[in-house]
């Protein structure tokens, strides 16, 4: 029996930053993951892997279409996919040799097995050669994340059939990549591929891409994408799967009731992720699961069971690394007897594709459905010299304030470096700016940020001075 102050149960974002605030409040902490490597899926088959592959295949569609129109000329650049693959893994396997080193440094206990409940005090971790420790602790936190969801037609061989953790280790790079799926898994790998020379479909059950953002975004995302040599199938709902050797037959209707079918190589299927709660005994500890086979908590991340507390994918909410490291962070500061808040409403949004597109507050969809009196001012990103310089025109930046008292209530943003900009938007909805406070606010010239600016001072007069 080993005795600990906390035990968590999953290494990943949310899991490994939890145990590092609690071992620096002072708590005995312990650490369980079912995998011989740290970092959970997003170090290893998520965010990071796929950010690589990403750039990789950026860099080489700038190359081929953009290089000579800056005045580099090169010999007519291929493509290393091993290379690529190889230096994707060296990427993973870096950064989780970083979270070791944090783990140690924080004097936090590593424990590599499959972690079951025995009772809400103690927790059996069988190890892959059959060794079985008892870990007892006085507060769990569960952070076991998520996995791919699947299509029940449609299940995943690993082969041509795959998920997102295949689609980041694939030995060639498809002829014709058919991707179920218009959210951001989809359209981030689906853009690697399309960069890297595949024909590229997207079908999607809804009329917009990431249905979740704010509309405009979402259209302007379509047309990009398109103008880039992606092909769309919107409105459509697949109703059956089917592999003949290496060819993949995609069935599907469209919302007119005509049937269409989609012929590819590979067929990736991104439709979301679902909770892992299998094998972690929750029953033996009396924890519930809601009607969605997530872990019920409430306001402060508790489950049902006192000691017992949930956090990131596992738990309601969107499935984000960053959702996740900050409610780590709040589960131990509780614990510690700090005061901890999570504006959730204030949870940045980012696909990494090419314009990236990010979004953070009310979308233009939300605050009319809520009748919320608004206003809006939006700038377009070809207008500014910085994006003129460097050739990444695309896109525009949409400021949403509210109509009486000019406080900001949405940002949203499509363009180059838009991943980056956001944590700008959250900082000015955090102290609850408005949009007169940021049109006066001195931004450096040249840079992609003036565009929130200029948006601002759109949405308040239409006093832009560039456009």
């Amino acid at each position: 029996m080993r005795n600990f102050d906390i035990v968590i149960i999953g290494s990943g974002p949310g899991g490994y930053v939890a145990a590092i605030r609690c071992a620096q409040l002072g708590f005995k902490t312990a650490i369980v993951e079912k995998y011989s490597h740290l970092g959970g899926t997003c170090l290893n088959v998520g965010c990071i892997p796929s950010k690589s592959l990403l750039d990789a295949s950026e860099l080489y569609d700038k190359a081929l279409y953009q290089f000579k129109e800056l005045g580099i000329e090169i010999a007519d650049p291929k493509v290393d996919f091993n290379r690529m693959i190889q230096r994707k893994n060296e990427v993973v396997k870096q950064t989780c040799k970083g979270i070791n080193f944090l783990m140690e440094k924080n004097k936090v206990t590593v424990f590599h097995g499959m972690g079951t409940f025995k009772s809400s005090t103690q927790l059996v971790v069988k190890d892959g050669e059959g060794d079985v420790k008892t870990l007892e602790a006085q507060y769990f936190i569960i952070a076991t994340g998520s996995k791919p969801a699947n299509l029940p037609f449609a299940p995943i061989d690993k082969e041509r059939l795959i998920s997102s953790t295949e689609a980041l280790n694939l030995k060639e790079i498809p002829k014709h990549l058919l991707v179920i799926g218009g959210g951001v898994i989809g359209l981030e790998l689906g853009s690697v591929y399309k960069r890297l020379g595949a024909e590229v479909t997207v079908i999607e059950f809804s009329d917009n891409l990431i249905p979740t953002m704010d509309g405009g975004i979402s259209k302007e995302l379509l047309k990009v994408l398109k103008k880039q040599g992606m092909k769309f199938s919107l409105s459509t709902q697949v109703t059956q799967v089917e592999r003949e050797g290496d060819q993949v037959l995609v069935h599907a209707v469209e919302n007119n009731g005509k049937k269409i079918i989609f012929e590819g190589d590979y067929c990736l299927i991104a439709v979301g992720r679902k909770s892992y709660t299998e094998n972690l005994g929750l029953e033996q500890a009396g924890i519930e699961l809601d009607d969605k086979g997530r872990i019920r908590v409430n306001e402060h991340l508790q489950t049902n069971v006192p000691n017992i507390y949930a956090i990131g994918d596992v738990i309601h909410g969107p499935m984000l690394a960053h959702k996740a490291e900050e409610e780590g962070v709040r589960v131990a500061e509780q614990l510690a007897g700090q005061k901890t808040h999570i504006n959730y409403d204030l949870i940045p949004a980012v696909v990494y594709t090419w314009p990236e597109v990010a979004g953070v507050g009310k979308t233009e969809e939300q605050l009319i459905e809520e009748k919320h009196k608004y206003k809006t001012g939006q700038f377009p990103i070809r207008a500014l010299g910085r994006a003129r310089a460097s050739g990444d025109t695309d896109g525009f930046v949409k400021i949403l304030a509210d109509e009486a008292t000019d406080e900001i209530l949405g940002i949203h943003i499509i363009g180059a470096r838009a991943a980056d900009l956001i944590a700008d938007a959250v900082t000015l909805l955090e102290y609850r700016a408005s949009a007169e406070d940021i049109a006066r606010m001195s931004h450096a010239h040249p840079t992609y940020a003036e565009a929130i600016k200029e948006a601002a001072l759109d949405a308040t007069g239409k006093r832009a001075i560039h456009f």
